[in-house]
């Protein structure tokens, strides 16, 4: 059973946004000629930095492309909301039959941003495989591009932050957007407690425990005061209650302040 948020406060927190950028994103890629960092439009016409890639004609492609450095923020799982989209090999004449339609996301883990264009080496292992991501919907040359979002995870963190990497193999692509988010239980009140803004945990299905302090003008009468954040940003049942000081009663109904009685 989860506590309705009345707060209304989103469930999650970004720690990185591509389409934040008003200048070059930058990226490191691998080999030169493989990503390439163009400038593009978004549904609502705001200029926002793309990357692309297009070697199918090529054979044995493994063209990586890696992010600057993300800080973690003490966050111990976070997530990946990817847009893309992806060219259908049917559609392009005369190509080999290496063309893919996917591409494959990886993540390094750093203590500080210390990557070269060397260093790690580009490969799985030393960076964490964290899925293959795959289009609901390709297109062809006579469609326009149709816009796909995935949205992966990955943890438990331990570092000071992490790297995002993106793997080719041979697909006709555009990487139009990535932003990084972690997800979290907002602040909020019960049983004339307050519970503080809490990250989710390690696991999707993790439960972490925020301490509560009672609410100005109220005391504890059970104890201790814990609220469950659980791994879709969502409170569970509150564990322990405050009630009201002697000459006190509650101001409103959903128990989140008292006011003096009369």
């Amino acid at each position: 059973l989860a506590l309705d948020d009345k707060s209304g406060a989103n469930k999650d927190k970004t720690l990185m946004d591509t389409k934040w950028a008003t200048t070059e994103l930058a990226w490191t890629a691998h080999p030169e000629t493989g990503w390439e960092e163009v400038s593009g439009y978004d549904d609502a016409m705001n200029p926002i930095r793309t990357y692309q890639v297009c070697n199918v004609r090529e054979l044995n492609q493994n063209n990586w492309l890696r992010s600057d450095f993300i800080p973690r923020k003490d966050v111990l799982r976070v997530y990946v909301e990817m847009k893309f989209t992806v060219r259908d090999c049917n559609s392009i004449p005369n190509i080999p039959g290496s063309c893919k339609e996917t591409f494959n996301l990886f993540y390094y883990e750093s203590d500080s941003d210390s990557a070269t264009a060397t260093s790690p080496f580009w490969m799985e292992n030393p960076y964490v495989k964290v899925d293959t991501i795959a289009p609901d919907e390709s297109f062809s040359m006579l469609e326009s591009g149709r816009v796909n979002t995935k949205v992966r995870s990955f943890g438990p963190l331990s570092k000071a932050g992490f790297y995002l990497a993106f793997q080719d193999l041979g697909a006709c692509m555009s990487l139009i957007s990535v932003r990084v988010f972690y997800k979290k239980c907002s602040t909020t009140i019960a049983n004339f407690a307050v519970f503080p803004e809490t990250a989710t945990g390690a696991e999707a299905t993790s439960l972490v425990i925020a301490p509560g302090t009672c609410v100005p003008n109220a005391l504890e009468v059970s104890v201790p005061l814990k609220l469950y954040c659980n791994g879709d940003g969502e409170w569970m049942v509150p564990v322990g209650a405050c009630t009201c000081m002697a000459g006190f009663e509650p101001a409103m109904k959903d128990t989140q302040s008292l006011v003096t009685g009369r």
